[in-house]
C-alpha cells in the first residue's frame, strides 16, 4: 500500500489530499478563493498566490485529520508543478517540497492536466484504456490519447478561449457571477421554449477548438436592438459548446478505436456536456462527480501514484512550470 500526501495550488483553489494506491481518496481537503476573487470578476494571480500562503498548512493538517492519519503513514508527497499561475504554482511546490525535506520523504512532481485525467481513477470503476480524454476548464481545453499512464498523445486543444474562460465572458456578458459555469448553466436551464442559434467553430479536418467567436456572437447579440431574453442566449450558448466539445470527442474517440472516453476538468461538472457526450458516444464515458472535476488534490495525488518512479529527493532543484506543454507532458 502507497499512500500519498499531495498538494494541489494551480489557480485559486488551495488543496491537499491523501491518496491511498492511486485509488481512494482518504481525504479531500478544499480551500476556495472564489469570494476573493468574485470582485474583480476573476483571479488576480498576486491575490491567489497570497492567500494559498495563509492556506495551505491549515488544508494539509485538515487533511490528514480527515484521513485519520499521521505523517508516520505517508510514502511520499506530490504537487503540482504546472501548469498554472507561476506564483501558486511556487507557493504549492515548495511549500510541499519543505514538508518533504522535514520528514525526508520523497517528492513526486505533478502534472495539473494529467490530474485532471486521473481523477477517473478515483472512480469506483476503472477506466479501460485507450482512451480519449476531454480536460475542459477555466484554464485549458485539450484533447488527448491516452494510451496508458503516462503515455499520452495531444490531438489538440483550444486555439483560443479555454472552455471555462468563455463561460465566465458570456456571464459577465450576461451580468452574471464569477466563476461564471454555474450561473450561466442555471439560467440556460430557464430558457423555456424561446430558442436562438449561436454558431460553432468546427475548424475541420482539425481536433482543435476555438470559442473567441462564439464569444463575440453573444456580445454582439447582448448589443442587438432586438435581442432575445438573456436566458435564451445562455442556452444557446451552452448549448454551443456542449454540441463542439462532444462531437469532437465522440469522432476522435471512432478515429482511434478507444475503450473508453475520459471526461475531466472544470467544466465537466456541466450537465449538459456530460448528457451530450454520453448520447452520442458509443464507448464507456467516465465522468468524475462535481467535486473532483474542479482544481482539487485528491486528483494529484491519483496521478502521482502512477508515477512513483519520478520520485525525487526532497533537496532537488526544480521550478514550476506555468504553460501547457504541446507534447503531454513535458514532466515525463
Amino acid at each position: 500500500m502507497t499512500t500519498i500526501l499531495a498538494i494541489e495550488s494551480s489557480c485559486d483553489e488551495t488543496s491537499a489530499a491523501v491518496v491511498v494506491d492511486g485509488r481512494r481518496a482518504a481525504s479531500n481537503v478544499v480551500a476556495s478563493q472564489q469570494e476573493l476573487h468574485a470582485a474583480t470578476g476573476g483571479v488576480v494571480p498576486e491575490v491567489a498566490a497570497r492567500q494559498h500562503l495563509r492556506a495551505l498548512v491549515p488544508v494539509v493538517r485538515q487533511a490528514l485529520a480527515d484521513a485519520e492519519t499521521s505523517w508516520e503513514a505517508i510514502d511520499a508527497i506530490a504537487a503540482t508543478a504546472g501548469p498554472g499561475l507561476p506564483g501558486a504554482l511556487v507557493v504549492g511546490l515548495n511549500g510541499a517540497r519543505g514538508l518533504a525535506f522535514a520528514r525526508r520523504l520523497p517528492f513526486i512532481p505533478t502534472d495539473h492536466i494529467e490530474g485532471h485525467v486521473c481523477a477517473n481513477w478515483l472512480l469506483p470503476e476503472e477506466p479501460p484504456l485507450p482512451a480519449i480524454a476531454l480536460v475542459v476548464s477555466g484554464g485549458h481545453t485539450e484533447l488527448l490519447l491516452m494510451e496508458a499512464h503516462g503515455r499520452y498523445r495531444r490531438l489538440g486543444g483550444t486555439r483560443d478561449d479555454a472552455a471555462g474562460e468563455a463561460f465566465d465572458k458570456v456571464a459577465r456578458l450576461l451580468g452574471l457571477g464569477y466563476p461564471g459555469g454555474p450561473p450561466v448553466s442555471k439560467l440556460a436551464a430557464s430558457a423555456g421554449p424561446h430558442r436562438v442559434r449561436l454558431p460553432r467553430a468546427w475548424l475541420r479536418g482539425t481536433d482543435d477548438f476555438s470559442f473567441s467567436g462564439l464569444k463575440t456572437a453573444v456580445q454582439q447579440l447582448v448589443a442587438s436592438p432586438d435581442a432575445p431574453p438573456h436566458a435564451a442566449i445562455a442556452d444557446a450558448f451552452e448549448e454551443s459548446v456542449a454540441d463542439v466539445l462532444s462531437v469532437k470527442a465522440v469522432r476522435a474517440a471512432e478515429r482511434e478505436g478507444v475503450a473508453s472516453i475520459l471526461l475531466a476538468g472544470g467544466v465537466a461538472a456541466n450537465p449538459r456536456l456530460r448528457a451530450r457526450l454520453r448520447e452520442r458516444a458509443s464507448v464507456p464515458v467516465f465522468i468524475p462527480p462535481p467535486d473532483l472535476c474542479t482544481d482539487n488534490a485528491a486528483m494529484i495525488g491519483a496521478a502521482a501514484y502512477r508515477h512513483l518512479d519520478l520520485m525525487v529527493p526532497a533537496a532537488t532543484a526544480l521550478d514550476v512550470r506555468p504553460t501547457v506543454s504541446r507534447r503531454a507532458f513535458a514532466l515525463r
